[in-house]
């Protein structure tokens, strides 16, 4: 496989390297910060050979490549344009962030997706320790290392690595956010090393009868110098606050004294902070959010366990799953009073009943491209990595995913009222079996073998629906044709001005019809109005693109001007939102065309029909270009 051409094929495909901001990568998907998502050419990017689907959320073009595949062409791709990842800093009125919820949780994924492989690791070995250590998995009343002794050091040795990782969690967690939140990586890596320092009282230790808590006299307070081994919320914040007073520093710093006071200051004011007032509190919010799902799991028993097995999915392609991270590692840190984490044995039910689903779909299909995507991305669902099959074969498909959906809501169902809760993190899927205990480890099976078959069947029973749907469709098209009843639908001017044909934009990426076929008009005035009935799709956060959908499925992207994403939104004010209903002729949005010309920018504005690929325009069937309409009739 040719790493470096699929690398320059996807840059192409994406609208070259200056339509790009970031290049990075997670364990599937190629992550692309784009400058403007019209730009990028999802069916070109699809088409190519190893790419097995795409999915693009907020100005990041998320390409699924799978693993083993996705590092190597994110390296070749970063060298092409020498353009980095999590490392370059992107201004955030530039990259589009959603409302708080959605800014909140993509952060949080910035932040946990780069040591997931640590955290993955440290799970996969508690797992393999658990193997060696539970009592009667393979020896009636005896552990393997009851049965050969010689394995114990070996055994101790693995169970030190697998601790590490969650011991100095603070560590990996305080470099990757101080430098999310822009501050200096290795500041943040020794503030997390300052929270788990020796001379702490060990937070596993803490509270435990008999243990004396140290404490110091700080400017007066009493304050517990007890560590944070294994938290996340508590180093979170104090990353954040770390951050912002590195930066603040650097601002009213004289240059030659920066480099020692800044770091200086930095460290011991987080410092105090974190220990008098931001860890405490931090701790309590973290043990009870923690609690406070584990009490609703536990309350509410299969239900509670079937709602969040259903919604599972849906999750990660929000990329809210990462949050879960933060509670896991809560739950097993305290172990011995929680049982260990109810998410792990949801999130395998939820992996498998993804692969259930694809493979399913592999046997269903004749398309063999679809085939090929399904054969290798329903075996890695399996195995825990489901955003290929998700994002290639399940979503595309749409009812495979609720089918998924409903297998994971099963199994989980299950596995909540048997109280199934793994001891350690690892793979979720087949191989999360080595991070239960013995006596979950039938509960387990149950559980994934009830989401494997709902998911399998589900699937197979709305396929067969769905073709029979299809049918129906593809017989009332054809009656129609047959009786010369085309469905015909109009578009109005959006706003005053010469009308052009699509191929006289002077954007290539237009007037090549790469995103679809419409018209171009130069505009008179700055009253941008709806050329359909219909909803408003989409608005693009700066502003210069909208998308409008009528109840036909006609799918019009109304673009002002070339290149005006880099105005940031200035030149126009916008009437409307996203889903807000609309009428023809309404009015969308005022555009300042002086503004746009000021900059340098054509002030064009393009008309494109995404939803169809061929069409006959008024005219093209009366010889004439229609300054207020365009007719549009199956080619």
């Amino acid at each position: 496989m040719n790493y470096n051409a699929i690398a320059k094929e996807i840059i192409a495909g994406v609208g070259g390297k200056e339509n790009i901001q970031q290049i990075f990568h997670c364990a599937t998907r190629l992550r692309i910060v784009v400058k403007d998502s019209a730009k990028i050419d999802d069916a070109k990017v699809t088409d190519i050979e190893a790419v097995k689907g795409t999915f693009n959320n907020k100005g990041q073009y998320q390409i699924i490549l799978g693993s083993g595949v996705v590092n190597l062409v994110c390296e070749q791709a970063q060298k092409i344009t020498g353009i980095g990842g999590n490392d370059t800093v992107v201004n955030a009125d530039e990259r589009p962030e959603g409302n708080l919820l959605q800014r909140f949780v993509n952060t949080l994924s910035d932040i946990f997706v780069p040591i997931i492989p640590a955290i993955v690791a440290g799970g996969l070995l508690m797992g393999i320790n658990n193997l060696l250590t539970s009592q009667g998995l393979f020896y009636p009343g005896m552990s393997v290392i009851d049965a050969n002794p010689g394995l114990g050091d070996i055994a101790g040795f693995i169970n030190m690595c697998a601790n590490a990782p969650f011991v100095f969690l603070p560590v990996l967690i305080g470099f990757s956010a101080t430098r999310k939140f822009g501050g200096n990586a290795f500041l943040g890596a020794a503030l997390g090393m300052l929270m788990v320092h020796p001379d702490l009282l060990n937070a596993y230790t803490y509270g435990a009868t008999g243990v004396e808590v140290p404490t110091w006299n700080l400017l007066g307070l009493a304050v517990e110098a007890v560590g944070y081994q294994g938290t996340v919320l508590p180093v979170l914040a104090s990353s954040w606050i770390l951050a912002n007073i590195e930066k603040r520093l650097h601002k009213v710093t004289p240059i030659w004294l920066d480099n020692l006071s800044t770091p200086l200051l930095s460290i011991l004011v987080t410092g105090l902070l974190t220990f008098i007032v931001v860890g405490p509190v931090m701790r309590i919010a973290g043990t009870g959010l923690a609690a406070g799902m584990t009490w609703i799991y536990d309350s509410l028993g299969f239900v509670g366990g079937g709602i969040l097995g259903f919604f599972y999915a849906p999750l990660v392609i929000t990329g809210m799953h990462h949050s879960f991270i933060a509670i896991e590692t809560t739950l097993l840190a305290d172990i011995a009073n929680t049982g260990g984490t109810f998410i792990f044995p949801t999130a395998s039910a939820s992996n498998v009943a993804q692969g259930a689903a694809v493979l399913a779909v592999l046997l269903l299909t004749k398309d063999a491209k679809l085939k090929s995507i399904c054969s290798a991305s329903g075996v890695s669902a399996l195995l825990g990595i489901t955003e290929p099959a998700m994002f290639g074969v399940t979503l595309k498909l749409k009812y495979p995913f609720i089918g998924s959906c409903i297998g994971a809501a099963a199994g989980s169902a299950f596995m909540a009222a048997t109280k199934t809760k793994a001891i350690a993190l690892g793979a979720a899927g087949l191989p999360g079996f080595i991070s239960f205990p013995v006596d979950s480890q039938i509960p387990f099976w149950i559980g994934i073998a009830i989401a494997f078959a709902v998911s399998f069947g589900t699937t197979f029973v709305l396929h067969k629906r769905n073709e029979m749907k299809l049918a129906k469709e593809k017989a009332a098209a054809n009656t129609d044709v047959a009786n010369g009843n085309l469905v015909n639908s109009t578009i109005e001017l959006p706003i005053a001005g010469k009308v052009l044909p699509m191929g006289q934009s002077s954007d290539p990426v237009f007037s090549n019809k790469t995103l679809g076929d419409g018209f171009v008009v130069i505009p008179e005035d700055g009253n941008l109005t709806a050329p359909i009935n219909g909803k408003i799709s989409f608005i693009y956060p700066t502003k210069h693109a909208i998308g409008l959908v009528d109840d036909n499925g006609l799918e019009i992207l109304i673009h002002v001007g070339i290149d005006t994403v880099s105005l940031e939104g200035r030149p126009f004010e916008s009437f409307v939102a996203t889903n807000d209903v609309v009428t023809a002729g309404q009015p969308l949005m005022k555009i300042d065309l002086q503004a746009i010309k000021a900059a340098g920018l054509s002030d064009e504005v393009i008309v494109i029909v995404t939803s169809k690929t061929s069409f006959k325009t008024k005219s093209e069937i009366e010889g004439v270009l229609n300054e207020t309409i365009l007719e549009l009739s199956d080619a």
